[in-house]
């Protein structure tokens, strides 16, 4: 079983010594066995779409700041029909996704947009390559 090392670069300050002005990196390692990749397939209703829309991307956008343990919510709409929402979920592990689903941000998204929802599908995926996953958010 191999660990991801996923990098987040940051840039340096110009007046900062040759030695330190290579960017430097904080090193976040990932078990692949442990993380959760899933693929929400949602359908909303046309009368709620831009409502939806709006929530989706709002919680998306907190998770990812406000829990470390999500790693990537990408919501996006089907370009043939906008009404057919998919959400990419990646996970560090079940207990992240366990917490993100019993936070704030995420149970006003729900409560809230129930109703938008026509039909909603979880499916949980199994990455082809897990070793490329620091390459993606590398990037």
């Amino acid at each position: 079983m191999g660990l991801i090392v996923m990098t987040m670069m940051t840039s340096c300050n110009e007046n900062k010594t040759a030695a330190t002005e290579a960017q430097q990196e904080e090193v976040k390692v990932y078990d692949p066995a442990k993380m959760l990749v899933r693929l929400s397939v949602i359908e909303v209703y046309p009368e709620y779409l831009e409502e939806y829309l709006q929530a989706a991307a709002t919680v998306g956008g907190e998770s990812v700041k406000k829990e470390p343990g999500v790693i990537c919510i990408y919501p996006s709409h089907l370009k043939s029909d906008s009404c057919q929402i998919r959400i990419l979920e990646i996970y560090r592990d079940q207990e992240a996704y366990q917490s993100h689903i019993a936070s704030e941000h995420f149970q006003t998204y729900k409560q809230g947009t129930l109703h938008m929802v026509k039909s909603l599908e979880l499916l949980d995926m199994e990455p082809l390559d897990p070793a490329a996953m620091p390459y993606i958010f590398k990037k």
